[in-house]
């Protein structure tokens, strides 16, 4: 027993030796992110300012008391971001499970072996009882960096699953943002058009009254195109009420709640940024969740490429037990020095047979690399279209503003001045009602640019990167 002891303890020795010259031989490739050109992403804007609303915090950049309320109910509530929140606890315990491939794995081992002999004529015999208890270890040694390649393959993407969190975070805060305000610009029209309506009745009243004193150019004709303008515009109420309810059950799901009313505000208690400052297409690289998370299938790719290159070199295994055991007719003297044994064998694997299994495992980790990082330069190039369209969008809208109010007073003044024509006999019904629709055009088309510009505000702060975290 103790010359294999002393034996083995050089061995033992030696491996480990062995372990600490070679550990500096990792294949050193460190992941650095890829360079890529975000010059002119934006298209026309090239400005060097880094301020960006994307570095509001959301409580900031929302204004609105009761959508601060319905955005925070949301992230508390809502199930796709509840789902990305176990999908982190997920990728969290595949990271743990890869980092406990650095050490050893250990068991606890035990055998009873009974023996009975006798003789020819069964007239003599004995038991004999071997008893075995304790406890195996085995270690790879990462000489060649695989196993912490593929850590940190893991390790990629359990940041992709924060990143994916931050995403859906980001779209949850803008959809319930924009339908936020959907549901005022409803509301305003709605208001409008029932006002319209107000007045419509009134003009068939008035075209009634006309057609009694006998005015020239309005008759029974006039009366009932006038009256149909109004129940046209009455029946687009109850359109109106029937989108305003169904957004308000879209809200109501979207904050993990059953279907009901929303609380609010009003639509002119809103107020346009006037100015959205996008910063520089680099930061993109670092706040938008979608691109973080192509690069961070990259990282896992290049991390698994070098585990495939690692692959090649010798792998090393340590075998070490220590076993108590005895031989004896029963259990006594179990723990005695002389029953304790001790072994520890190391093992030295050289792939040959299988390189061609081993090229071909590289040659794919190699293909997913490449098509990793096309996918993650991809996402920039998508991310820099969005912002440039949205930015356009909205420049053009706002540009909208100053002709859609001259708009709205000419064509009020087109009804009032075709109304009093009309009863000077120098107009005809049908321009007044011409003019009447016109006009409640106009003031919906107003509402419809207001929200068109709200929504465009809170799509280019997600778009930036805003309330991912």
């Amino acid at each position: 027993m103790n010359r294999n002891k002393n034996i083995l303890l050089p061995i033992f020795t030696g491996i480990i030796f062995l372990f600490l010259g070679l550990s500096s031989c990792q294949v050193l490739n460190r992941y650095q992110t890829p360079e890529i050109d975000t010059s002119g992403l934006y298209r026309e804007s090239h400005s060097d300012d880094t301020t960006t609303i994307a570095d509001i915090p959301w409580r900031e950049y929302f204004t609105d008391e009761y959508l601060i309320g319905l955005i925070e109910e949301g992230l508390q509530n809502n199930a796709d971001l509840q789902v990305a929140v176990t999908g982190i606890r997920q990728a969290e315990a595949i990271l743990n499970m890869a980092r406990a491939a650095y050490f050893p794995t250990v068991s606890l081992t035990g055998q009873v072996t009974n023996t009975t002999r006798s003789d020819a004529n069964k007239t003599l015999g004995y038991n004999s009882n071997n008893v075995t208890l304790g406890i195996a270890a085995s270690w790879e040694l990462d000489l060649w960096g695989k196993l912490n390649r593929q850590s940190k393959s893991k390790y990629a993407l359990f940041l992709k699953s924060h990143s994916y969190r931050n995403l859906i975070q980001s779209s949850l805060i803008a959809n319930i943002a924009t339908s936020y305000y959907s549901l005022l610009a409803l509301d305003e029209q709605l208001r409008i058009t029932t006002e319209t309506v107000k007045i419509l009745e009134k003009n068939v009243e008035t075209m009634m009254s006309l057609k009694e004193a006998w005015i020239q150019n309005v008759n029974e004709a006039a009366v009932e195109q006038s009256r149909a303008l109004m129940l046209r515009t009455k029946l687009s109420t109850y359109d109106l009420e029937s989108a305003i309810r169904q957004l308000e059950n879209g809200i109501s799901v979207m904050l993990g709640r059953k279907p009901g009313t929303i609380e609010r505000s009003s639509f002119n208690a809103q107020t346009v940024p006037v100015k959205l400052e996008t910063g520089v297409p680099a930061q993109l690289l670092a706040r938008r969740p979608d691109v973080m998370q192509a690069e961070m299938d990259f990282r896992s790719a290049f991390e698994l490429t070098n585990a495939a290159q690692a692959s090649f070199y010798p792998s090393v295994t340590l075998n070490a037990g220590s076993m108590i055991g005895l031989a004896a007719p029963g259990f006594t003297g179990f723990f005695s020095r002389e029953n304790l044994l001790a072994n520890v064998i190391g093992g030295l694997t050289q792939p040959i047979f299988n390189r061609g299994q081993l090229k071909g495992n590289l040659k794919i980790a190699k293909a997913q690399q490449e098509a990793a990082l096309i996918s993650f330069r991809n996402s920039v190039l998508r991310a820099g279209q969005e912002i440039s369209d949205i930015l356009f969008s909205y420049e053009s809208s706002i540009r909208k503003n100053s002709i859609r109010q001259e708009q709205i007073i000419s064509t009020q003044k087109a009804v009032e001045y075709t109304k009093e024509l009309l009863i000077a006999n120098e107009a005809n019904y049908t321009e007044v009602l011409m003019a009447e629709q016109n006009y409640l055009s106009a003031q919906l088309s107003e509402v419809s640019d207001k929200l068109e510009q709200l929504q465009y505000s809170v799509n280019l702060y997600r778009a930036l990167g805003g309330g991912a975290e």
